[in-house]
């Protein structure tokens, strides 16, 4: 697991974590001695570490932060050395100015980055060489609040005001094309690479909460919608974040709005938009107290556990990370 800071000033850490090995086993196991990660090794970032990707099939790692839109590629490092060190940067075309920028990788034909903070500056490059493989045909200067790989030639791309493109990188001249949505900040989930779109369905989630599910073969028209349950709505999208669980068929978690991860069941979802009765909420972080600042934590990013089905990591502004699951009585998940 690889952490990193967002503190403007200089120094944040990035620490590549060993889980406890109750999460290291396939089965599930009872109660575990050793409950604690452990720092297997770590560097310095000069800059905050706003989106931190691993490099499949690599010891890479990117990362993307202000000042500009630029990406910094890390070196994990060899089993001699327990240093995580700045190895090359990648610029983005026309990046003077532009807002940090969003990054997803691949490896299916060599490592491979896709990065943009702007829809027309959307790229995709050679991580090791840094050489350009497919730059986005396109003039409107809409800033992108995620992307990614939905398999080795296909890109998702998602606006910051819910409009959807999705773009093939053979061929680089077509010109993108954006679905249009509700004008209010988004984020925006995906099923795993080459997973059935059926059902996975690209999710995106809105600063008001409303969630919408769309089939990637047809963007325009939305699958199934609904609303979170929220205690106020979210000025922006700087830590939204919504993913669909590997191993579960149908369940998403959504977190940013506060200190705690909501996880939702969508198979009953259809067209209304009505409010949706979360199966799950963990409030270990909002329970934590608050932090330095005096103000309560809010979860910054989640993941889910690829194999475990209820087992998911989350972290806050406070600096903790949690791994946690569930149990669901009814069965259904």
């Amino acid at each position: 697991v690889c952490v990193a800071g967002y503190g403007q000033s200089g120094g944040n850490e990035i620490l590549q974590l060993l889980p406890p090995p109750t999460l290291q086993v396939k089965e599930t196991q009872g109660l575990c001695p050793e409950r604690d990660f452990k720092v297997e090794c770590g560097g310095f970032s000069n800059r905050p570490v706003y989106s931190l990707k691993y490099v499949p099939d690599t010891s890479l790692l990117v990362t993307s932060g202000p000042p500009d839109s630029s990406l910094q590629v890390w070196q994990v490092s060899a089993e001699d050395s327990d240093v995580i060190k700045p190895i090359s940067a990648i610029p983005t075309e026309n990046g003077t100015g532009q807002p940090w920028a969003k990054i997803a990788t691949i490896s299916a034909r060599a490592p491979w980055v896709l990065h943009g903070s702007r829809l027309d500056s959307v790229q995709v490059t050679e991580v090791e060489s840094r050489k350009n493989v497919y730059m986005a045909a396109c003039r409107n200067g809409e800033e992108l609040s995620g992307l990614a790989f939905l398999d080795c030639n296909t890109l998702l791309l998602c606006c910051a005001k819910g409009q959807l493109c999705l773009a093939d990188v053979r061929q680089p001249r077509d010109p993108l094309e954006a679905a249009s949505g509700p004008p209010a900040p988004w984020s925006v989930g995906h099923g795993p690479q080459g997973s059935d779109s059926g059902s996975r369905p690209i999710v995106r989630l809105s600063s008001g909460g409303h969630l919408t599910l769309t089939d990637a073969r047809k963007t325009s028209e939305p699958l199934a919608s609904a609303k979170c349950r929220l205690p106020s709505p979210s000025s922006g999208t700087e830590f939204l974040c919504v993913s669909w669980a590997p191993a579960l068929e149908g369940c998403l978690a959504v977190s940013g709005f506060d200190g705690t991860v909501q996880v939702y069941d969508t198979q009953s979802w259809d067209g209304s938009g009505r409010e949706a009765e979360p199966i799950f909420i963990h409030k270990g972080h909002a329970l934590g107290g608050a932090g330095s600042g005096g103000d309560p934590p809010l979860v910054t990013a989640h993941a889910w556990h690829p194999q475990k089905p209820r087992t998911l990591l989350s972290a806050a502004s406070d600096g903790s990370l949690h791994v946690w699951d569930w149990v669901q009585p009814c069965g259904k998940c």
